[in-house]
C-alpha cells in the first residue's frame, strides 16, 4: 500500500511491544519514498531515519542520532512522547488519518514495552533481595527511551545539539568526497593568482636600496606557489584518506566485533575529547597569525609608508605606487591572510587527527593483548603499518611546507634577484668557493618563526606515532629508513641559509623526499608480511 509516494503500512494491532512493532517496521522501509523502478527503497537505518524526523518542517529541534540508534539495538530502551509524534509522522506517510493511527499504536507499543520493564524491575528486584550485598537495578523513566533522548527533548540546546567546533573541523576530512578539501585550497590560491595578474603583481620587481633587483612577485613566491597548489592539497588529501579509511574500515574492525554504529560513537567521543586543542589552535591561527600578523606585517606599514621587513608583494605599494595602491594592497593582502589562516587552522587539525588516530589505534592494540588470535593480530599489524606510512607521507609534506616558507623568507634577505638564481647561485658558490651569495640586509623575518611551528608539529605527530605504533620488531629497519629522511629534511631546514652550499644538502633532501612521498614503504612492501600491500594513496 502506497500513500504520498511512499510506502504504507496499517498499524498490525497485534499486541506487539515498542521494540518488536519497530523492528518489523524499520526492516519493511515503512514511510520511505519509492525508488525510480515504483518499488520500495529498502529498509530504514539510523542515519536515514534521524534526517528523515529532521527535515520535518514542524520539527525545530530534531532528533539525535544516538537516539535512534537506540531504538534500533537490542535493549529494554523505549521513545519519548515527544518523538512518537514525529515516528508517527513518519510511518504514516505525512497523511492526518494514518497518523493518528499510528500515533496511537506507538503510544500503545510503548505502554506495552513499559509494563514489560516494570516486570523486568520486580524480578530483578526479587532476586537481589534473594543475593546479599546485591543492590536494584535504578530504573528508568518509563516515558522515555534513555538520558540522551531527554536532554535533547527537554534542552533543545543541550550537550547533544551544541555546536563542536572539533565535529566540524573533522567532517571536513571525513564527509564527502576526498577531493572536497585539497580542490578547495587549490580554487583558493588559483583565484588570488587571478587577482594578482588583474592588480599587475603576479611578476614585478623593485631596487633595492643596496642596488639588488628583486623579483615579488606574487606567483614568484614559493610559500604561497608550492605549498598552496601542491604541499597543502597533497597533505589534506593523506589526511582524509587516513582518516576515512580508520573510521570506515580500520576501526570498525577491531573493536565492537564489527558494530559500526558503536565504533562511529566512540570514534566521536575521542574526537570530542580533543575539543580544546581545536579551539586552541583556531585561536592562534585565525586571531594571531592571521588578524594580528596581517596588521603588524601588511596594514600598519602600508599605512604608514614602511617598516622594518623585507619588501614582498604584499608591501609592494610602498616601493611602487604605479603598479598598485595602498587600498588595493590592503585589500589583497587582507584576503590572502584570511585564506592563508583558515588553510593553516585545516593544516593543524590535520596534525590534530593524526594524534588521534595514532592514540585511537594504540589503545585498542593495547586493549586486545589479550587476544592471541592470529586473524585479529594480522588486522592489527596491518593497520599500524597503514597508518605509519601515511604518517610519514603527511610528515614529509609538513617539513617540505616548512622548508619552502623558510626558503621565501631568507631569500627576501638574500642578494638574489629571484628565487631560483639564488639557489643556484648558492650551489655554484659551494663549487667556486665564493661566499657572497647569502649575504644581504637584516630584516625582521616572522616567517621563519612560524615555519619552525609547522616543523616542531609535523615532527612531534611523527615521533608520537613511532613510540606508539613502531615498537614491534618487524617496524625496526622499516622505521629507521623513515626517520633516517625526517632528520635529512629537519636538518636541511635548520641550515637554511646558515652557510655556501647549503641548496646541495637541502636538494639530496627534496628528492628522498619526493621518493618516500611515491613509496612510503621504502622499498620493503614486500618484504613486510603483514598481509597484501595496502597503503594510503
Amino acid at each position: 500500500m502506497f500513500r504520498n509516494g511512499k510506502l504504507f503500512l496499517p498499524p498490525p494491532r497485534d499486541g506487539s511491544d515498542f521494540k518488536e512493532l519497530f523492528k518489523r517496521l524499520a526492516a519493511a522501509g515503512a514511510g520511505r519514498l519509492l525508488a525510480k523502478d515504483g518499488f520500495p527503497a529498502g529498509p530504514w537505518t539510523p542515519e536515514l531515519l534521524a534526517e528523515a524526523i529532521s527535515l520535518i518542517d514542524s520539527n525545530r529541534v530534531g532528533v539525535d542520532l544516538r537516539t535512534v540508534q537506540l531504538w534500533f539495538q537490542e535493549n529494554e530502551k523505549g521513545i519519548s512522547i515527544a518523538n512518537i509524534r514525529w515516528l508517527a509522522r513518519i510511518f504514516g506517510c505525512d497523511d492526518p488519518v494514518a497518523t493518528s493511527e499510528w500515533q496511537i499504536e506507538l503510544s500503545e507499543a510503548q505502554s506495552r514495552l513499559s509494563a514489560k520493564r516494570r516486570e523486568w524491575r520486580r524480578a530483578g528486584s526479587s532476586v537481589a533481595q534473594e543475593i546479599p550485598g546485591t543492590a536494584p537495578t535504578a530504573p528508568f523513566d518509563d516515558e522515555t527511551d534513555s538520558p540522551v533522548e531527554l536532554t535533547l527533548d527537554t534542552d533543545p540546546k543541550g550537550p547533544s545539539r551544541r555546536f563542536s567546533l572539533a565535529r566540524k573541523s573533522e567532517a571536513f576530512f571525513s564527509r564527502g568526497s576526498p577531493l572536497n578539501l585539497p580542490t578547495s585550497v587549490f580554487a583558493g590560491v588559483t583565484a588570488l593568482g587571478f587577482l594578482s595578474y588583474l592588480t599587475g603583481i603576479h611578476s614585478v620587481t623593485y631596487d633595492r636600496a643596496d642596488g639588488v633587483v628583486k623579483q615579488v612577485g606574487f606567483l614568484w613566491t614559493a610559500n604561497w606557489t608550492f605549498v598552496f597548489m601542491v604541499f597543502l592539497p597533497l597533505f589534506f588529501a593523506f589526511v582524509t584518506e587516513l582518516v576515512t579509511f580508520w573510521k570506515d574500515e580500520g576501526r570498525p574492525k577491531l573493536v565492537a566485533q564489527g558494530d559500526k554504529m558503536k565504533s562511529d560513537d566512540a570514534w566521536a567521543r575521542t574526537v570530542q575529547a580533543s575539543s580544546y586543542s581545536y579551539w586552541a589552535v583556531f585561536l592562534i591561527c585565525v586571531v594571531f597569525a592571521g588578524l594580528f600578523q596581517w596588521i603588524g606585517v601588511s596594514l600598519i606599514p602600508l599605512l604608514k609608508g614602511g617598516g622594518n621587513y623585507a619588501t614582498d608583494w604584499g608591501s609592494l605599494a610602498i616601493v611602487r605606487p604605479e603598479v598598485i595602491s595602498v587600498p588595493e594592497a590592503i585589500v589583497f593582502t587582507g584576503l590572502a591572510y584570511l585564506y592563508m589562516c583558515l588553510c593553516f587552522y585545516l593544516f593543524f587539525v590535520g596534525l590534530i587527527l593524526l594524534y588521534t588516530v595514532i592514540h585511537d589505534l594504540w589503545r585498542i592494540g593495547e586493549a586486545a593483548s589479550n587476544r592471541p588470535e592470529v586473524d585479529y593480530q594480522h588486522e592489527l599489524h596491518e593497520a599500524s603499518l597503514r597508518v605509519m606510512r601515511a604518517i610519514f607521507r603527511c610528515t614529509v609534506l609538513g617539513l617540505l611546507i616548512a622548508i619552502v616558507m623558510k626558503l621565501q623568507s631568507a631569500y627576501l634577505t638574500s642578494r638574489g634577484e629571484n628565487i631560483v638564481s639564488w639557489l643556484v647561485g648558492d650551489m655554484s658558490s659551494a663549487v667556486y668557493e665564493r661566499n657572497d651569495v647569502s649575504a644581504g640586509i637584516i630584516y625582521r623575518r616572522p616567517t621563519h618563526y612560524s615555519s619552525l611551528l609547522i616543523a616542531i608539529s609535523t615532527c612531534v605527530v611523527f615521533l608520537y606515532g613511532s613510540i606508539r605504533l613502531g615498537v614491534e620488531r618487524r617496524f625496526c629497519m622499516y622505521l629507521w629508513r623513515m626517520s633516517v629522511i625526517v632528520a635529512l629534511l629537519v636538518a636541511s631546514y635548520l641550515l637554511i641559509d646558515a652557510f655556501s652550499g647549503f641548496s646541495i644538502l637541502l636538494g639530496v633532501g627534496v628528492l628522498f623526499a619526493i621518493y618516500g612521498l611515491f613509496d612510503p614503504g621504502l622499498g620493503r612492501g614486500q618484504a613486510s608480511k603483514l598481509g597484501n600491500n595496502q597503503s594510503v594513496s
